[in-house]
């Protein structure tokens, strides 16, 4: 090394040595997360499932504990409120082709067609166009909704996204990007002038009639759902046109002489440019009731020191719902995600310690526990709902850090099984002081600013799960902000057995370990707090290797 290179490196290294340690990180002690999770992951909470009791006595426990700390409220509330739709089948829901003048077909609902459950009751008639993926992605160069093509049409297009099995696919690599949400792209779809949506997943075509009936009957059950499926009110509400979901068979009936396996590779290999099927037109009715409940995040602050500055924040983040409980098992959620909400507030505790004694940082930091995390369909409805009404602008969030699932080992089993699916087979004893991070590939600086936070807790950080079948990257609330071009990274020490069954209690916890992972997300979030250089816009500019 040169040495002017040399000196530039060694006074680096001695400019993060001397960088101070945030004040009260070692009042983050395994005793009191233990106390704060023995209530919140406890059986009399439930599991604290969206739209229970429970769940709104887990909000006002969060929300009792930021008051007595001395936090701020953002607004004139610690809550963050925001509305979630569901939907049940109603009588009425039909499906027909028509061929010619006088030809009708009538579709079978849960044989060749179900309505989706954020369509709202609605009816189209007319031709139909087919749209390729109905992806619209100018930033990544795709565009499948291109020319004047729909015109009051119906849209058939392909579940997903291109590339799905491929590492290095514009769309997120392995990851399941944005762009499949089917919500998504049905408002797209309508914005281009769409009258109706008819989905086809050309997964079913390889694996026969059979699983698409059975799909649709577990998709709308004689008995509501134990794990109901939610749509953000605010996403909901903008759709005015029905969505069905239909089988490869019906597909292929509308696509005449085209095969849709060769439909499907086509369209994988560049966007299509939507085009008429002649011969058939479609009259479809969706009828569905639908319900509204209210939500809540959880939100606090502590305003920062600097004038300027403090406009500027930091937010620091845990889901604090869970799965509930059926049958007379709790799911209780010591880990998922109690471990990283006790921590939240340890955190958050640290912060009002600090400002007692005149000790603030320069920008001001946020604290969220996020609400209805693990609902479907694309879960992290509170962090989704954040972006949709930000109560912090997020232009002027520099980075998000994110704890979820902080108290384990991470631990694969041999015969992994779907929940482990894209993850190698590892032991507890090899993860024992190890936590992932995700979101690193997104922004170097920030990641780097992980790695000299982790000075004092001396943890093993392992960053990967970026481009993984797991589709981790989008499983946790970072990955919303990641999408809006925030910096954000996720602290979690990883899937184990436990995991979404009622084994997942509080006796099983790493207290110790969940400490060195909450002081490192603390002292991290000073370090950026205080932070000189900007760390700029979250932005993949190279996929990373398949982990």
């Amino acid at each position: 090394m040169p040495a002017s290179r040399a000196v530039l490196f060694f006074a680096g290294w001695a400019a993060l040595l001397a960088q101070p340690r945030a004040p009260f990180n070692e009042s983050i002690r395994r005793g009191d997360l233990e106390a704060d999770l023995s209530f919140l992951a406890s059986d009399s909470l439930r599991g604290r499932l969206t739209g229970t009791a429970e769940y709104l006595t887990a909000a006002r426990f969060l929300e009792a504990r930021f008051r007595r700390l001395g936090l701020q409220p953002l607004g004139e509330s610690f809550f963050h409120t925001f509305s979630l739709t569901y939907s049940r089948l109603q009588p009425g829901n039909r499906l027909q082709v028509k061929r010619g003048e006088a030809l009708r077909t009538e579709a079978g609902l849960s044989e060749d067609f179900y309505p989706l459950f954020f369509s709202p009751s609605a009816e189209a008639r007319g031709p139909v166009v087919f749209a390729g993926y109905g992806i619209r992605a100018p930033q990544l160069e795709w565009d499948d909704l291109g020319g004047n093509g729909m015109d009051q049409r119906l849209a058939l297009i392909l579940g997903g996204e291109p590339g799905a099995e491929d590492p290095r696919s514009r769309f997120d690599g392995l990851v399941t990007s944005i762009h499949a949400d089917p919500l998504r792209k049905a408002l797209a779809l309508q914005e281009h002038g769409a009258a109706g949506v008819l989905i086809v997943n050309p997964a079913d075509s390889a694996n026969g009639v059979r699983r698409f009936a059975g799909g649709a009957r577990g998709y709308w059950p004689e008995k509501p759902p134990h794990l109901e499926r939610y749509a953000l009110s605010a996403w909901a509400e903008r759709l005015h046109i029905p969505v069905a979901q239909i089988s490869p068979a019906l597909a292929q009936s509308l696509l005449g002489s085209r095969r849709l396996a060769d439909v499907v590779k086509q369209a994988e290999k560049a966007p299509w440019t939507p085009s008429l099927l002649p011969g058939a037109e479609i009259d479809l009715r969706v009828r569905l009731s639908r319900h509204v409940i209210e939500d809540r995040n959880v939100v606090a602050k502590i305003e920062g020191a600097d004038p300027a500055l403090k406009q500027e924040s930091i937010l620091v983040t845990a889901h604090y719902d869970h799965n509930g409980a059926e049958d007379g098992q709790i799911y209780n959620g010591a880990d998922d995600n109690g471990s990283g909400t006790v921590g939240l507030l340890e955190i958050a505790e640290a912060y009002a310690l600090a400002a007692q004694q005149g000790q603030r940082p320069r920008r001001s930091l946020v604290f969220v526990a996020w609400g209805s995390e693990e609902r479907c369909c694309g879960p992290l409805l509170g962090a989704w709902a954040w972006t949709e009404n930000p109560p912090w602008p997020l232009d002027k969030t520099v980075a998000v850090l994110n704890m979820d699932m902080i108290g384990r080992d991470e631990e694969v089993p041999e015969n992994r099984g779907p929940r482990f699916h894209g993850l190698s087979p590892q032991t507890a004893a090899s993860n024992a002081n190890a936590v992932n991070v995700l979101g690193f590939s997104f922004n170097a600086a920030l990641a780097e600013a992980a790695r000299h936070a982790n000075r004092a807790a001396d943890l093993l950080l392992r960053f990967r799960y970026e481009n993984n079948k797991s589709n981790l990257l989008r499983r946790s609330d970072h990955w919303v902000f990641l999408q809006a071009g925030v910096p954000a990274l996720w602290f979690h020490t990883g899937l184990h057995p436990d995991y979404h069954t009622p084994n997942d209690r509080p006796e099983r916890i790493r207290y110790d370990k969940a400490e060195k992972v909450a002081r490192l997300v603390h002292q991290l979030s000073w370090d950026l707090a205080n932070r000189t250089e900007p760390l700029g816009k979250a932005r993949r500019t190279v996929m990373p290797d398949v982990d």
